[in-house]
């Protein structure tokens, strides 16, 4: 069974989705409503502007959504998932990829968290650290001894995970798990506290946009980051979805899962094509992976 897994922010580069744009009527027409929907033109900045503009979250999160869509779109009727799972913002693209969410709705959701999630960070600075080389249950012993917030956010794969929370929760707890024996422990450029109990005012503002959004059951189970079990009940789906702003992103307990319920191979679909089959190899170099 394949697996079809979609990247969140970091897999973003510069001139993303240009070939496909000039290639495909349909993702020209698709995209051009998104200009809309969004009220700026983001493919203009998908396609000519820096690293730095496409590190902006409101930037960033859609046009991460856009190219996984766009590939999707480009693949057609090969595109037949056995299962879904999103990392993060790529959670909303599963969804969408998996025919529980209408395009124009998973862009206004996708939208609404971004510019919720921004608003979030410029209230309270926040930050997070990537970790590698110690056991999961260490880092998080470490980070609940921490007399600041800080948690254990991003379960990427074995061997390395992400903290997030306040600047000063972060840095104790860096130089804690340095101590303990992390090959590295290093803060991340990132906008702000993401997965962590500092995005609350963002949940709340997300919440009232979610549940007010038809969802249909998916045409494959959905593995959620917040549960990293399969998923397929819509309101269930919506829960998960608020619950992961401040929740970790379990993505290796998913891709555990995953390989457990029948997956012998994972698409990833768009960004890099590099982030989540990196994970991959981690968990299992033998194990079949690709991406469109």
């Amino acid at each position: 069974m394949k697996a079809y897994i979609f990247p969140g922010q970091a897999s973003q580069f510069e001139g993303m989705g240009k070939d496909m744009y000039e290639s495909s009527t349909a993702i020209q027409e698709l995209w051009e409503q998104a200009n809309e929907i969004l009220g700026f033109r983001i493919t203009d900045i998908m396609f000519e502007g820096t690293a730095d503009q496409l590190k902006e979250t409101n930037v960033t999160q859609p046009a991460v959504f856009l190219h996984s869509i766009g590939k999707v779109l480009q693949a057609g009727d090969s595109f037949v998932p056995g299962a879904v799972a999103g990392h993060s913002l790529g959670e909303f693209s599963a969804l969408v990829a998996a025919k529980a969410l209408k395009f124009e709705d998973g862009l206004k959701l996708v939208k609404a968290r971004a510019e919720a999630m921004q608003e979030a960070c410029e209230a309270v600075e926040g930050t997070m650290a990537a970790i590698v080389g110690l056991e999961d249950e260490v880092i998080e012993e470490i980070c609940n001894r921490i007399d600041e917030v800080v948690v254990a956010a991003n379960y990427n794969c074995p061997g390395q995970l992400v903290i997030s929370g306040s600047v000063a929760g972060v840095d104790a707890a860096v130089e804690e798990l340095k101590l303990a024996g992390a090959k590295m422990a290093i803060k991340i450029p990132v906008g702000g506290a993401f997965h962590s109990p500092l995005m609350k005012p963002a949940e709340e503002k997300l919440r009232a946009a979610i549940e007010t959004t038809h969802f249909d059951t998916p045409i494959c189970p959905i593995y959620q980051n917040f549960t990293a079990t399969a998923e397929n009940a819509p309101d269930v789906i919506k829960a998960n979805l608020i619950s992961q702003l401040t929740g970790p992103v379990r993505w290796t307990q998913s891709m555990k899962n995953m390989i457990a319920d029948g997956v012998t191979e994972f698409i990833e679909v768009g960004g890099n094509g590099k982030t989540l089959r990196g994970f991959v190899m981690r968990l299992d170099r033998r194990f079949p992976n690709s991406a469109l």
